[in-house]
């Protein structure tokens, strides 16, 4: 079982804006694309909807209360179980997904965008005790991130 938590927060935790990514920072698209590429990414039904189209090249699903939300391209379930928790996973948001798999996850991988925004949607509290970081890698300046400095931070949950 591999469930991995992806995101990216600024210094604060914000993760949203109305239903929307407060920046538009390439590196970290293509970063959040090699990450997840080939994978089943899980994702709640308002990151579904913010969503122009399915994911490439990935399965998509969305977890919703809602037994009737349909949507091309994207796969509904109402709960998560155990033969869902045997693939490969990568959580992909919002808030409340996050907050539901992150006793679940086992891996995270974090965009920390050294700025800070305007928003409405934070990351969850995370218990950082639980888990070790194994690899940082902090990305400078420059014209493909748009003018911030990045930080992709990779952590395996402690046994």
């Amino acid at each position: 079982m591999s469930i991995t938590i992806i995101s990216a927060m600024d210094k604060n935790g914000l993760i949203g804006q109305q239903n929307k990514l407060p920046w538009h920072i390439p590196a970290d698209l293509k970063f959040f694309k090699q990450q997840t590429m080939g994978k089943t990414v899980l994702m709640g039904r308002k990151t579904c909807e913010s969503l122009p189209f399915p994911l490439p090249n990935r399965t998509n699903l969305v977890i919703s209360r809602n037994k009737n939300f349909k949507k091309d391209g994207f796969e509904t379930i109402q709960t998560i179980n155990d033969n869902l928790l045997n693939n490969e996973l990568m959580v992909i948001g919002g808030s409340l997904i996050y907050q539901m798999m992150l006793p679940l996850a086992n891996q995270l991988i974090l965009t920390r965008i050294n700025h800070e925004f305007e928003g409405d949607t934070y990351f969850p509290s995370i218990d950082w005790s639980q888990w070790n970081n194994t690899r940082t890698t902090r990305i400078p300046i420059n014209e493909t991130n748009t003018n911030y400095q990045l930080a992709f931070e990779f952590y395996q949950r402690l046994k």
